[in-house]
């Protein structure tokens, strides 16, 4: 018996002796971790007038660019094939710093790998993070994530309203080509999903989460003059003790209780919010296209005998339906650690899906944001935006000409909206404090 407990003391002690390094290891990685940078919100493509045609490319090169509100050292990106019925086979990707345009800077490029390889097949549905690699990046630099497709694909995994042109090849690898003539320029990314940032335990991201009008609809192609780019803009300039990224998920046509250009911001809360790395905020701009999707008037297929139809009649919502919605968002996020800040709608008067009862909902939604205390936050956007004299309206100069989308300038009011003491208390949320 003394044996025994002899050998079981000297086990014991011989544990002791390899977890205690792991620990220390554990306790020194805890002052960093991963925050997403750059993140989309990926969708299934849309088959509806304006949309934009489905890429396909077989034995060709793709380079995407896109705007990290943070800079680092170190960094990894994730791929998605979340909407693809097949494997995707990435025959090679790189990370570069943009010099312009589809040109990089000399010397910047990296291949990225994935378990150690420099080509992966994401299986129908996944992510697929990169291995992390050296990068050494500044706040808001543009960097190119360049992807050989060696067999045909489809880009069933994309965002339609990208923030810069993406180039597409003629046949063959160019994916570590410092310059090479696209052969086709797109709007939109695709199978790109976030760029993260290997930063101090203090740096947090803010996700904006919403609609056309978070994701940048109506602003200049190219000038990230969208609000949360300008959010990041105005963060960036304030100081110590603001390291935070500015995250847009904004899908252009979304819906809290619906499916519509993606699916529901109720559906895609999870990957597009509580999955993502460092979150520890989010502005919530969603339910517009609930109250105005019913009234989109489409015309009757040729040679039909009916007339104009309104395509979504049956999906009518109320503003208690929106209430419940916008509180689920606001409890799923409280349950992960993550402060919520809700967005008052803006004006939409004067497009073809306005009508007195959808502004009343509208109103009736703002003045529950306004004080009913469900959100950390508010943040008034309608305030910012809306003309004084016709407050149903965008005001002129903030209109980009739909009268609902805002202009670069009604975008610019919108993140000078945003009070950023809020912002500097974020923190990271449990799952974060490794």
């Amino acid at each position: 018996m003394k044996t025994k407990k002899l050998l079981n003391c000297a086990w014991l002690a011989a544990v002791a002796l390899v977890w205690c390094p792991s620990i220390d290891a554990q306790t020194a990685t805890a002052k960093s971790h991963w925050v997403s940078g750059w993140s989309t919100a990926v969708q299934a493509p849309a088959d509806y007038p304006g949309a934009p045609p489905l890429l396909v490319v077989e034995n060709q090169t793709v380079r995407m660019v896109v705007r990290p509100t943070l800079g680092g050292d170190r960094l990894r990106v994730r791929l998605s094939n979340e909407y693809g019925t097949s494997a995707l086979k990435i025959g090679a990707a790189h990370i570069a710093l943009v010099r312009q345009g589809a040109v990089i800077v000399p010397n910047s490029d990296r291949a990225l790998t994935f378990g150690g390889q420099a080509s992966v097949s994401i299986p129908a549905g996944a992510p697929m993070l990169s291995d992390p690699i050296d990068l050494k990046t500044t706040d808001l630099a543009e960097l190119a994530i360049t992807l050989y497709l060696p067999e045909k694909a489809t880009g069933s995994t994309t965002h339609f309203l990208g923030q810069h042109e993406t180039y597409v090849s003629a046949p063959g690898n160019f994916s570590a080509t410092e310059e090479w003539k696209p052969s086709s320029v797109t709007k939109s990314w695709y199978w790109l999903e976030g760029v993260d940032i290997w930063s101090d335990a203090e740096t947090t991201a803010l996700v904006a989460f919403g609609d056309s009008i978070t994701d940048g609809y109506g602003s200049t192609m190219g000038s990230y003059g969208g609000w949360p780019s300008q959010l990041a803009k105005r963060l960036g300039s304030a100081g110590p003790g603001t390291r935070i990224a500015v995250i847009n998920k904004g899908i252009s046509g979304n819906r809290v209780l619906h499916d519509g250009a993606g699916v529901s911001a109720l559906a895609r809360l999870d990957r597009d919010l509580l999955a993502e790395p460092g979150v520890a905020g989010m502005i919530v701009l969603e339910s517009i296209n609930d109250i105005g999707w019913p009234y989109i008037k489409v015309a009757a297929p040729k040679g039909s005998d009916s007339s104009d139809y309104f395509l979504f009649a049956d999906q009518k919502v109320s503003a208690q339906e929106l209430r419940v919605g916008l509180l689920q968002l606001i409890e799923r996020a409280h349950e992960r650690g993550i402060k919520v800040y809700g967005a008052t709608l803006t004006p939409f008067e004067g497009v073809n899906t306005y009508t007195a009862e959808g502004e009343a909902i509208r109103q009736d939604l703002n003045r529950w944001m306004r004080t009913g205390g469900a959100f950390d936050a508010v943040v008034d956007f309608d305030a910012a935006v809306r003309d004084p004299e016709h407050p149903t309206q965008l005001r002129a100069d903030y209109d980009c000409g739909d009268h609902i989308h805002p202009s670069d300038a009604g975008y610019k009011a919108m993140a000078a909206a945003i009070d950023l003491a809020l912002l500097k208390h974020l923190s990271p949320g449990p799952r974060d404090r490794q």
